[in-house]
């Protein structure tokens, strides 16, 4: 595996986002970490996941370098498996905890939001949805996966405007769970995993299932017409400009 590293100890795995400084999501990674989640639900030996990357980032979200570059067919294959990826972490039977290490807008708040409980570490980070400014339609699954955890009417105040949280504002309003020192994350991830480790399997997993089944119909539904809207609007001469500007940012950093 070359984007992402594993460590397993008393049942309990633990997967680091391991590509570059800043985790972005590119085809390999979520391929890699998708495929490891399907081998631990399906593993008996494993109870419970936590999933975390290296300050200062959990992850920047989707590799928009490497996206920008793709042609029509593999923007749409892209989009389809990250559409899969999300639903299959939303459906994912075991226990699992985020311990954000850094930043985590985008696409890497969309993994720390399918999780069962958010602990972030302290510090100048931020977290949330800024797909809208940056030129991304936000498909209903995603939205239904904020508002889950924040509310509709938060949840979309905070998606139309792109707003990302700071750690003390996300605490607030209830997308992440717990504040700590980054010394103290995994340790602080691994005290509330091992307390939903330690309830009976099946009535804790069956639980999970059934108050996230409306959230689960949502990101496992027909999402076809969807993507043909975020697609046409990916290819506008409007979202490609913000892309070329973000680039040229990025390339400046």
């Amino acid at each position: 595996m070359n984007t992402i590293k594993v460590s397993v100890k008393d049942r309990l795995a633990t997967i680091t986002l391991d590509r570059g400084k800043s985790n972005a999501l590119n085809r390999e990674l979520i391929t890699e970490l998708d495929d490891m989640l399907k081998n631990i639900a399906a593993d008996d030996n494993i109870g419970g996941v936590i999933l975390t990357g290296t300050a200062p980032f959990f992850s920047a979200g989707l590799d928009l370098v490497e996206l920008y570059n793709y042609d029509e067919a593999e923007a749409k294959s892209f989009w389809e498996l990250f559409l899969g990826f999300t639903a299959n972490l939303v459906s994912f039977k075991k226990p699992m905890v985020a311990a954000i290490s850094g930043h985590s807008p985008a696409g890497g708040c969309v993994m720390a939001l399918a999780c069962d409980y958010r602990v972030m570490a302290e510090g100048q980070y931020i977290i949330g949805l800024n797909e809208v400014p940056v030129g991304i339609i936000v498909p209903n699954s995603i939205f239904q996966l904020y508002a889950f955890w924040i509310g509709k009417a938060e949840a979309t105040r905070s998606l139309l405007s792109g707003k990302l949280y700071n750690p003390e504002e996300a605490l607030k309003v209830g997308l992440v769970d717990e504040l700590v020192r980054n010394e103290s994350l995994l340790t602080a991830a691994e005290r509330k995993i091992k307390k939903y480790m330690e309830l009976e399997v099946n009535t804790w997993s069956q639980s999970k299932l059934n108050i996230r089944a409306e959230l689960i119909a949502a990101v496992t539904a027909d999402q076809s017409a969807t993507l043909a809207k975020m697609l046409e609007q990916w290819w506008s001469p409007a979202t490609r400009q913000i892309l070329k500007t973000i680039l040229a940012s990025l390339q400046r950093k």
